[in-house]
């Protein structure tokens, strides 16, 4: 099978697997390019209430296929930007499930997703380092949001490779899962996500990447919407919210 994305949806989740299991699941410049249009439509579905970003087999994604930098370093940055970019727009919770390498231009698209989950074993790094290539602003910050300055640092001064206890420890990550326990727990914490309002995650997601001009809007959403009623009253009924708030279609 040629290098790829593969994805489905089940029970509202979408799930988007990076398929080049040749090569550790390194992006090639052909699927770099392919991933925006394929977030757009998963976005666009009404039925896809959550996504989920993983590798096929048990590594995640070893970064750039590598003979792709051999025409323009540049150009293919830029793909690899534009992808990531995408993916931190997404409007609705992204979660990365990791297995093996986290590396390079795997580790741009996992701190792209909102959450990390990890298994045991699982190894990360980003590398720019070690090829002499300068890495995005954009990465960059959001690297350091995400870590804090001086573990971006350490990770981009040296291309060291991290364990997952230390992806833990500084926020790379969100939870660390034992062997073999990966799927069950992404499973579970999606069902989760999928039953939850829309509309608190939408706004919220907004909120904490740090857009500041829709308080407004987002207030007016919640007094126009049911949602607010309906938590409450499956609250009092003791009984499950059924949620009917979505996000308008884009384009």
């Amino acid at each position: 099978m040629e290098p790829q994305l593969l994805h489905g949806v089940t029970d509202a989740v979408a799930t988007v697997v990076i398929h080049h299991p040749a090569k550790r699941n390194a992006m090639t410049a052909a699927m770099w390019a392919a991933l925006p249009p394929l977030l757009d439509g998963l976005a666009a579905d009404p039925g896809v209430r959550a996504l989920v970003l993983t590798g096929e087999g048990g590594t995640f994604c070893a970064g750039a296929d590598i003979s792709t930098l051999r025409g323009s370093p540049e150009e293919a940055q830029g793909l690899a930007v534009r992808a990531e970019e995408a993916l931190a727009a997404f409007p609705k919770p992204t979660l990365a499930a990791i297995r093996g390498h986290c590396v390079g231009g795997g580790s741009q698209l996992a701190a792209a997703c909102d959450l990390r989950f990890a298994e045991e074993g699982a190894l990360f790094g980003v590398t720019p380092a070690k090829l002499g290539i300068v890495y995005p602003a954009s990465s960059t910050r959001r690297l350091v949001s995400l870590v804090g300055p001086s573990a971006a640092k350490y990770l981009l001064f040296s291309g060291e490779l991290i364990d997952a206890g230390r992806a833990l420890r500084t926020g790379l990550v969100d939870e660390v899962l034992p062997e073999g326990e990966l799927a069950k727990r992404v499973a579970e914490f999606t069902r989760i996500l999928a039953s939850r309002s829309q509309l608190t995650q939408a706004a919220a997601k907004e909120f904490a990447d740090g857009r500041t001009d829709r308080d407004a809007h987002w207030t007016e959403q919640m007094r126009a919407g049911e949602d607010t009623a309906e938590g409450v009253a499956a609250f009092l009924e003791r009984r499950p919210p059924r949620f009917s708030w979505a996000l308008p279609s884009r384009g």
